[in-house]
């Protein structure tokens, strides 16, 4: 590899950089620097911050936004898949929330539309936090603190589920991580990547296909894919988008996540299942998995198809090496 010859090519604007290697009808968008979070009401910000940390929120008093979603851990929590309430595992990983701001979808399989939606959603998951929101205004309301807090932030009306809500999507909005490395590239620093980084930004664009669901400022699309990990009628089965819209398309498509900070939170995939990130691009170099039916599933009209945008890459071990080094610089 020419890494001078590379470093030529894209010190010019994104604009005249090489054209990225992205299916017909994909309607892509270029990598771009993160952007500040949106001007919002700090008081709403520090609520929900509050609020975001507090286990009161949870029926047991012991479970919080902040036990699944963890600072230190990019607001994910390291797990395969989260405990809940009475320890109860769930079946899905934990996604980060720092980027929450960034989607229209929430959740693996978009079941929410807004954060405000959202943010009420696992209170009253009977598997995470297990509570309902008549008892929980009850119980905000009786708080010695919380009746002020919320008064001095939504004025002297009695705690709705309306401003737990708003509290909290505000605080998730204001997680969008510092820039990085690639940021800062973007931005016009040459040597924020390294070589071996930038021949892995390259690949990303170009030979690995990346962009085809991994591109913009959040570097997802916030589209549904299915990666052929449906495991359909097998132990950990999940449906993923069909749960919510009913249609066989939809049958093991989940959303594309951010790539952002993507080395910290691990395991990855909507299952927890994968622990290695040069594991996981191993797998795409082969073109995922493209599940065939048994007999008595040939004619099932569930039976998940892999996207057709997956398929076998031919990346060698230099090149996975200095995708993974890319990766590791988001």
């Amino acid at each position: 590899m020419d890494y001078a010859c590379l470093r030529q090519v894209y010190s010019r604007p994104a604009a005249q950089w090489p054209a990225p290697h992205v299916d017909p009808g994909v309607a892509w968008r270029e990598l771009a620097p993160l952007s500040a979070p949106p001007a919002q009401d700090k008081r709403q910000v520090d609520l929900g911050k509050r609020l975001f940390f507090d286990p009161l929120l949870s029926r047991s008093g012991q479970i919080a936004c902040a036990s699944c979603h963890e600072p230190d851990l990019a607001f994910a929590d390291g797990r395969r898949v989260s405990f809940g309430h009475d320890r109860q595992a769930g079946t899905r990983n934990a996604p980060s929330a720092a980027m929450a701001g960034h989607f229209a979808n929430l959740f693996w399989d978009g079941r929410a539309g807004s954060l405000e939606q959202q943010a009420l959603m696992p209170i009253v998951d009977a598997a995470e936090m297990a509570f309902a929101i008549d008892p929980l205004l009850e119980r905000l309301r009786a708080h010695p603190d919380y009746p002020r807090a919320f008064a001095d932030t939504f004025g002297n009306v009695p705690i709705d589920a309306a401003q737990v809500g708003k509290a909290l999507a505000a605080y998730q909005r204001s997680l969008t991580p510092r820039r990085g490395a690639l940021d800062r590239f973007l931005l016009g620093d040459g040597k924020a990547l390294s070589d071996t980084q930038l021949h892995g930004l390259h690949l990303f664009r170009g030979k690995a296909r990346c962009l085809n669901c991994h591109q913009g400022e959040a570097l997802s699309d916030d589209s549904f894919h299915n990666l052929g990990l449906t495991y359909y009628g097998r132990r950990y089965e999940d449906l993923g988008r069909y749960r919510v819209t009913g249609r066989a398309e939809d049958v093991g498509a989940f959303r594309t996540p951010s790539l952002r900070q993507v080395a910290r939170t691990g395991p990855w995939m909507h299952n927890g299942l994968f622990g290695d990130l040069r594991g996981i691009l191993n797998m795409y170099n082969a073109g995922m998995f493209h599940p065939l039916p048994t007999a008595r599933q040939k004619d099932d009209p569930l039976f998940p198809k892999t996207s057709p945008l997956l398929r076998p890459l031919q990346l060698d071990a230099q090149e996975l090496q200095a995708l993974l080094d890319f990766l590791q610089a988001l």
